[in-house]
């Protein structure tokens, strides 16, 4: 409904009609065949030529619907318009009916009270809100999508909270005598000790919490994308300790190690810039640049 201009893809999967859960009709059909039949006929209703395709995807759920073309010209707009608000006045007595089955509140008053917000008619100066030109409550997707995993919060602010969190790590437990996985010997390489995620929250400031408040996972999921430093185990934050990870597999055919190798040290170690022990591997053995001249 948003303009005649419109055009459309969908790719229905979880079963939800405009005010709740799909309620099937049709016992013959499966309930995916019978909830395509019902997208497409939405489809239909708001005068689209609605064309089905199945997409090549991993998924059970792959049928989409596409609406290119109007089946009517500019000029019957408003009629169509009318045709949607008494479409989904009917979806919602539907959806009505069934709850009054289940709770059995006073039908007949509920759905009167509905069908009077949703046909209200729209003023004709132009300024007409989301719940009066579409229907009540509804709410339409931000133009701008919000990223909230972290990955946008200024850098020098993530570098901030990493050394925070690491020095936090480093000074809880004096240094231990670590095996050497290279060469069997120990050193004292300080891989610091293990917080849980409340404990290391009670060191930052209440500033910076309040900024990793607002993003999704706030600390455990900043601390993940740093998955350099940091390893989250069981709510449990540890320093990662790059000895014990497991080496790359030596079974590749030559053009992937190749090109693997191509892309190796496109970033600086952290460890070996901030740790006081500096890195726990060597310069060949970390996937990471010691220094500048290292960078690809």
């Amino acid at each position: 409904r948003s303009s005649y201009s419109c055009c459309y893809f969908v790719l229905p999967c979880c079963f939800f009609d405009f005010h709740g859960k799909y309620s099937r009709r049709q016992s013959k059909k499966t309930q995916y065949r019978e909830y395509l039949d019902f997208i497409a006929q939405v489809g239909f209703v708001c005068g689209f030529h609605v064309e089905e395709d199945c997409l090549r995807i991993p998924s059970t759920k792959r049928v989409s619907f596409i609406g290119k073309s109007r089946t009517y010209p500019p000029a019957e707009h408003a009629l169509i318009d009318n045709q949607i608000t008494q479409f989904i006045n009917s979806r919602q007595t539907c959806a009505v009916a069934t709850c009054d089955r289940r709770v059995g509140f006073k039908h007949k008053d509920h759905c009167d009270s509905l069908c009077e917000l949703a046909g209200s008619e729209s003023p004709e100066d132009g300024t007409e809100t989301a719940g009066t030109i579409w229907m009540p409550g509804f709410q339409p997707r931000e133009k701008v999508e919000q990223i909230r995993n972290c990955a946008s919060l200024p850098r020098d602010f993530v570098d901030e909270v990493v050394l925070n969190v690491a020095n936090l790590l480093l000074n809880a437990a004096p240094q231990k005598s670590c095996p050497d996985m290279q060469g069997g010997n120990t050193n004292t390489w300080n891989q610091g000790e293990s917080l849980s995620l409340r404990e290391v929250a009670e060191h930052l400031n209440k500033e910076t919490l309040k900024k990793l408040k607002s993003e999704y996972g706030g600390l455990q999921t900043l601390l993940k994308n740093n998955h350099q430093v940091f390893e989250v185990l069981n709510g449990r934050v540890h320093i990662r300790d790059w000895r014990k990870e497991k080496p790359r597999s030596k079974t590749k055919p030559e053009v992937k190690r190749r090109l693997s190798a191509e892309a190796f040290k496109t970033r600086l170690c952290w460890f070996f810039i901030h740790h006081p022990d500096g890195c726990s591997l060597p310069s060949e053995a970390c996937p990471y640049a010691h220094g500048t001249e290292e960078l690809r």
